[in-house]
């Protein structure tokens, strides 16, 4: 072919021949090294990670104990668990005798039932949605000592149990179905909260009076029914404080509430029934400040002390034999009780349910290790967190960590590996 042969030559090439044969069959070290690096063993006692098997049918206990080797937040939940079992087992006679112990706590029977006080605060939208049942439980049977919440965590569970249905049918049978496969009976309480929906618009629901909390609807009616009870209780008061001179707080105001509520459904009912205190510092960010503030031009001069109420929830910290924080949620309910164990150099026991991230520096999302920088949580404590909506762990903590069934009060949930006896 004359065009090749008119072709220059090629010019020498600046790199060697490659030994084909040579480099296919030798792994380049640094790859090697990096790919295949050696692991130290790992520490004794971890936990292998293993899911639940479903081929052996659906067994509750079993698929709860597996969350523990499940692994992210199911194990995360795992360990809440455990710490909640082991703020409720703790009793003094756990602890040797201290040289300054008060007498009457050297006495082995006193010690044996002295107990941690537990804190559980909570915002108010697990009182808007169906985990108010739950809360209730807690304070019915007495588990928990102490309470903040905010202000809409009050009022909302008071209308709800206002001119209570006891004639209403019962609810339906439960279905896995999404939809209900009949058309569920009338709500057993005349102001009761809707399912809705996150998409409704907000003019329409206006237009309609129909108010929204994220899938939640709560008709405007609620409130008036609430302003209609509410008012004449908060004349009782002013009333009282005027001609006996009593210093209302808004603990006081609460237990007043639930006393006056006087139906076993409402969360408060049991709380002033079984002499756990309420404390709300934002009594007054929700209906319940709208009808303070009412009544201060149709009746004026009820005065309520916060200060009162901050010392009796710092004592009742600094007081504790032990202490243990159940906190759901963030915001005010997070920070009040936390600090309120500041006064004890910090809780013995902790546990967060919320979704909080810390990189905008909120007290919502600081993890336990913050409050424990701050003196609000002890460094030897284990507390735990759980990013998590606590409306799909709540019922799940109250059935594995504060459920008794057995006679003999033993808790009656599922083991989980690493569980205190």
């Amino acid at each position: 072919d004359s065009r090749a042969a008119s072709l220059p030559p090629s010019p020498p090439s600046a790199h060697p021949p490659r030994d084909v044969d040579n480099e296919s069959t030798k792994v380049p070290e640094l790859s090697q090294q990096a790919v295949l690096m050696a692991s130290e063993e790992m520490p004794s006692g971890s936990l292998p990670v293993k899911g639940y098997d479903f081929n052996q049918g659906v067994d509750f206990e079993k698929l709860m104990a597996s969350y523990l080797t499940t692994g992210f937040q199911a194990n995360q939940f795992a360990l809440a668990v455990n710490e909640v079992r082991k703020m409720r087992a703790w009793r003094l006679s756990d602890e040797p005798i201290e040289e300054d112990e008060r007498d009457d706590l050297r006495d082995p029977a006193v010690r044996a039932r002295t107990k941690a006080t537990i804190f559980l605060g909570f915002t108010s939208n697990l009182i808007s949605a169906g985990t108010r049942e739950s809360i209730k439980y807690l304070c019915q049977h007495k588990l928990v000592d102490v309470i903040v919440t905010t202000g809409g965590g009050i009022e909302e569970d008071l209308m709800k149990v206002l001119a209570h249905d006891e004639s209403a049918a019962p609810s339906p049978p439960f279905s896995l179905h999404l939809t209900p496969l009949t058309t569920p009976p009338p709500p057993k309480c005349m102001a009761p909260h809707y399912i809705g929906d996150f998409a409704l618009k907000g003019a329409e629901l206006r237009r309609r009076g129909i108010n929204r909390i994220g899938n939640l609807l709560v008709p405007n009616r609620n409130y008036c029914i609430f302003e209609e009870w509410l008012m004449p209780i908060l004349d009782e008061m002013l009333e009282e404080q005027n001609s006996e001179g009593t210093r209302w707080t808004p603990s006081k105001m609460i237990k007043l509430l639930g006393e006056r509520i006087g139906n076993e459904d409402s969360v408060y009912y049991w709380a002033a029934k079984n002499g756990i205190p309420v404390f709300c510092p934002a009594i007054t960010d929700g209906s319940v400040g709208d009808m303070l503030y009412f009544h201060s031009y149709k009746n004026p001069g009820l005065v309520l002390d916060i200060v009162e109420d901050i010392r009796e929830i710092n004592n009742a910290a600094l007081h504790a034999s032990h202490s243990g924080m159940l906190i759901l949620g963030g915001g005010l309910v997070k920070h009040h009780i936390c600090n309120a164990n500041l006064m004890r150099n910090g809780a013995d026991f902790a546990v967060f349910i919320n979704t909080g991230q810390e990189f905008d520096g909120s007290d919502s999302g600081a993890k336990p290790d913050e409050a424990i920088s701050w003196g609000k949580i002890k460094p030897e404590a284990t507390p735990v967190k759980v990013y998590s909506d606590a409306t799909l762990l709540l019922p799940l903590l109250v059935a594995l960590a504060f459920v008794d069934p057995k006679p003999d009060g033993t808790d009656g949930g599922p083991t989980l590996p690493g569980a205190s006896s």
